[in-house]
């Protein structure tokens, strides 16, 4: 399984246009947290089962796809590394970190299958999540906010590249 979606707090539409755009089919449907009733992030990369192709075939597959992502995905990174923010927005990414983990536990595959084998080692499935991660109860942010604009497209993904 390759999973690969694009986890932004704030719209930056040039920033999914570009990412979206690479030709690589989106993962809103897998990364769907239902319970919430949104998408984890924005687009991306997602393949499991890959059993018919030969190993070569699925090799190139695989190489195909980090020469199509890592183009695009650093200028993203290297555009906004030093970007400042306040205390609002660092709570925003702590609770949208708290989806990521959400997910991870309740429907993401690999980690529940991790977690279901015996004598795996927990502390390596675990090492994924975030740091920190933040949960307030029924936090809703106003409709007209940055953080409410994310919201709107996580609950309702669009087609960022037609």
């Amino acid at each position: 399984m390759c999973v690969l979606p694009l986890h932004r707090h704030y719209c930056f539409q040039r920033d999914w246009n570009a990412w979206c755009g690479v030709g690589i089919m989106r993962c809103d449907e897998y990364f769907f947290i239902q319970h919430r009733g949104e998408c984890r992030g924005v687009g991306g990369i997602f393949f499991d089962d890959l059993d018919s192709p030969s190993k070569e075939e699925v090799f190139q597959f695989v190489q195909s796809c980090t020469q199509a992502i890592v183009p695009c995905y650093l200028p993203i990174v290297e555009k906004h590394r030093n970007d400042p923010f306040t205390p609002e927005e660092k709570l925003w990414q702590q609770l949208r970190r708290g989806r990521y983990v959400e997910f991870n536990l309740v429907y993401d595959r690999g980690t529940k299958f991790g977690l279901a084998t015996p004598g795996s080692r927990i502390e390596s499935i675990l090492m994924s999540l975030p740091l920190t991660a933040r949960w307030e109860y029924m936090h809703t942010p106003s409709r007209n906010s940055r953080e409410g604009e994310i919201l709107e497209v996580l609950q309702h993904p669009k087609d960022w590249v037609h």
